[in-house]
C-alpha cells in the first residue's frame, strides 16, 4: 500500500513538474525611472532607418516619449501607453503593436516637479523657460516633459516614408510637410538630453505635439503657449539599445553629424 501512494506522490509531482516548466517565465519588470533608446539619432541622419523593435516591445520600457517609425514614416508620440503617428499631412492615428521602430525615446512617467506657464511668445522664449527649471533641478539628468495648454499658435512638421535605398535624414526632410494651427489645446511631449548625449542624441530640447482630440500633430518646429502647465519627469538611468543588423556596422561614426542634425531638428522648409 504505501508502495501505490509513494508511486502516486512521484507521479503527481512529475506532472506538476512538467507544467511548472512548461509555464512562460513571467516577463521581466522594467525600471520605471529609466530613459529607454533604440538606436541613435546619429544613425538615424545618416540614413539609417531599419526598424529595430516592435511598437508591442516598446511599450514595455515606456508610456511617454518620441520618436519615428521605419522608413522614417511620420513622427512618432507616445502618451499615456498609446503610440501615436503624425503622417505625411500632420493627421494623427495610432500605430499597430507590429510597426517597427528605427529611433526612439521613452519612459515611464511619473511627475516630479510642475511649472505653470502663460503667455510664452516664441518657442525660444519656451525652452529657455523649461532649461531654468533643468538648471535648478540638476542640468546633467535627462528629462521627459508633458505641457498640456492651450497654445496661440503651433507650426509642426511631419514627413511621408522613405523606399530604400535610403537618403540621409535631411535629404528626407526636404519634401517634410508643415502645419501652423491657431487657437488649439493638447500636450507637448518633449525631452531633454544633457550635453554628454552628444554623440548620441541631440543634446537640448526635442518636441512633438498631439493635440486633445488626437486628430492633428508632429515635430515642434514653432510654437506660443497661451496657458498650460509642464510636468517634467527627472531621471537618472539611461539605457540604449543598439541594431542587430549587420548594415548599421557600416555605418561612419566618425562623421560629424550635429549641422543635420540641427538642420533636422530646427528647420522649416517654407521660403
Amino acid at each position: 500500500m504505501k508502495k501505490f501512494f509513494a508511486s502516486i506522490f512521484l507521479a503527481g509531482m512529475i506532472f506538476f513538474n512538467a507544467v511548472a516548466s512548461a509555464a512562460p517565465a513571467p516577463a521581466p519588470v522594467q525600471n520605471r525611472d529609466t530613459l529607454y533608446q533604440i538606436a541613435l539619432l546619429q544613425s538615424l541622419a545618416m540614413g539609417y532607418f531599419d526598424g529595430s523593435i516592435s511598437v508591442k516591445d516598446l511599450k514595455t520600457f515606456g508610456d511617454t516619449g518620441i520618436g519615428t517609425f521605419e522608413g522614417l514614416d511620420g513622427e512618432m508620440i507616445v502618451l499615456d501607453g498609446v503610440v501615436y503617428r503624425a503622417n505625411q499631412t500632420c493627421k494623427i492615428n495610432v500605430v499597430k503593436d507590429n510597426v517597427l521602430v528605427p529611433f526612439s525615446n521613452v519612459t515611464f512617467f511619473e511627475k516630479d516637479f510642475s511649472v505653470k506657464l502663460r503667455d510664452v511668445g516664441d518657442k525660444d522664449e519656451f525652452e529657455k523657460i523649461l532649461t531654468e527649471h533643468v538648471n535648478k533641478h540638476g542640468r546633467n539628468s535627462f528629462y521627459m516633459v508633458k505641457v498640456h495648454g492651450t497654445f496661440n499658435e503651433v507650426h509642426v512638421r511631419s514627413e511621408r516614408g522613405a523606399s530604400e535605398p535610403y537618403p540621409t535624414l535631411v535629404e528626407a526632410l526636404k519634401t517634410q510637410h508643415e502645419v501652423t494651427f491657431q487657437n488649439i489645446s493638447g500636450t507637448v511631449v518633449g525631452l531633454y538630453c544633457p550635453d554628454f548625449m552628444s554623440s548620441l542624441n541631440s543634446t537640448g530640447w526635442h518636441f512633438h505635439f498631439i493635440s486633445d482630440d488626437k486628430k492633428v500633430g508632429g515635430h515642434v518646429l514653432g510654437l506660443s503657449v497661451k496657458s498650460g502647465e509642464a510636468q517634467f519627469d527627472k531621471t537618472d538611468s539611461f539605457r540604449l539599445d543598439l541594431p542587430t543588423k549587420e548594415n548599421f556596422h557600416a555605418l561612419n561614426f566618425k562623421t560629424d553629424m550635429k549641422e543635420d542634425i540641427r538642420k533636422a531638428e530646427q528647420d522649416s522648409q517654407r521660403r
